[in-house]
């Protein structure tokens, strides 16, 4: 296994699951399971005990090892310079020969199985990845100076596509140049990757890439931080070096020349980092730069943020694995749970799967009277435009 060298390094100091005030826990699978086997450290211990046959691959190990939610929380405060970055690397690695022993948990097989023939999670036949555009005023991709790449989540999902107009809707009324492929746009593979089917991965990133260069594409402005983060991270190594940002970096920019009404009743907003955007990415700045910059708006943050934020507990595919989906401390809970103890209006993010992931929270922890969850565009074109994107 790659990276199999180096899992001896870890000696389970527990840095890896708290911020970096070593206050509270911040690894999801760990807040839900409370097992050290759940923690990054336990994890490692385990892969390198599975390797040498000590330990036998087990329907829990298969569970312990799947419900990483790829957050970096451990590549954030992991102390050892040298050993740090590779902590999720070797965790991939370890998933990926499980993927080639064949030994998966069925939730996990049954999410590759249904990308692999179906180019999406939702069974949606290919022809229909473009429907949620039907009636919104979006063009398909010719000379635009953006590809507006929206992904699974965005083109299938009710709430995601909600997100999608939104996001679609804002960025043209304040004067950018994009256009979707619909049909023609694949999965982006960021989810294949990080749950260990790299083969799949490259498939589904090879078929976007020819794609992207069929149509002229050189500019691509992503929905979705884990879009973003495969397309800029992981596509150049296959030949797709194109120019990726993602949606809130061309919205900062274009909010920079736009007037936007300043008489309007005051609102109280906070913000929930993206990991693929934050941990993944370093890129805490540009999403409060648009907060602070809206009139009549106060920004509050959560006590955990930046790179202390808790994640979600929506990724590595775990958003439709669901491994961390259930319990009353699940990350999601407590994130929603934090957010409404800061007394802010609205709980807003920069990603469709953070949004559907701590709405649900907010309903399951009965707090949609105490604060509302709004995707960033949502926002913005809800308060300042008074316009509601259905």
């Amino acid at each position: 296994m790659q990276y199999q060298e180096i899992l001896h390094r870890c000696f389970r100091c527990g840095f890896c699951k708290m911020p970096s005030d070593y206050s509270d826990i911040n690894c999801p699978a760990y807040l839900k399971y409370r097992f050290e086997s759940f923690s990054p450290g336990g994890r490692m211990w385990l892969i390198r005990a599975w390797l040498d046959n000590e330990l036998q691959n087990t329907p829990r190990l298969q569970e312990i090892l799947f419900s990483c939610a790829t957050c970096n929380n451990c590549v954030e405060h992991c102390i050892f310079p040298k050993f740090k970055d590779y902590i999720l690397e070797a965790f991939t690695a370890a998933k990926e020969e499980m993927v080639e022993q064949g030994t998966l948990p069925p939730r996990v097989r049954d999410y590759l199985t249904t990308l692999f023939e179906h180019g999406n999670p939702y069974k949606i036949p290919q022809k229909k990845r473009g429907d949620w555009a039907n009636e919104h005023p979006i063009s398909m991709y010719s000379d635009q100076e953006y590809l507006f790449y929206v992904g699974d989540v965005g083109s299938h999902e009710n709430r995601g596509s909600r997100i999608a107009r939104a996001t679609s809707g804002l960025l043209q009324r304040l004067g950018a140049s994009i256009g979707i492929l619909g049909s023609k746009e694949g999965s982006d593979g960021n989810e294949a990757k990080y749950l260990g089917e790299n083969e799949l991965f490259r498939h589904l990133a090879e078929q976007n890439i020819n794609t992207f260069n069929k149509f002229g594409v050189e500019k691509i402005v992503a929905l979705s931080p884990h879009a973003y983060n495969v397309l800029k991270n992981d596509y150049p190594e296959l030949g797709g070096s194109f120019q990726v940002l993602h949606y809130t970096h061309l919205l900062a920019d274009l909010l920079r020349t736009a007037s936007l009404p300043e008489n309007l009743a005051p609102i109280k907003l906070t913000f929930h980092d993206s990991c693929y955007l934050g941990r993944h990415n370093q890129d805490y700045d540009t999403v409060r730069n648009i907060l602070n910059a809206l009139p009549g708006t106060e920004f509050v943050e959560m006590k955990r943020n930046k790179g202390n934020s808790l994640c979600c507990g929506g990724g590595g595919g775990n958003f439709f694995t669901g491994f961390l989906s259930s319990g009353m401390e699940n990350s999601a809970n407590t994130r929603v749970r934090e957010a409404a103890d800061t007394g802010a209006d609205y709980l807003l993010t920069s990603c469709p799967v953070c949004t559907i992931m701590l709405q649900e929270a907010l309903k399951s922890q009965n707090l949609e009277h105490k604060i509302q969850v709004r995707e960033i565009s949502e926002l913005i074109l809800e308060h300042f435009f008074q316009y509601n994107i259905d």
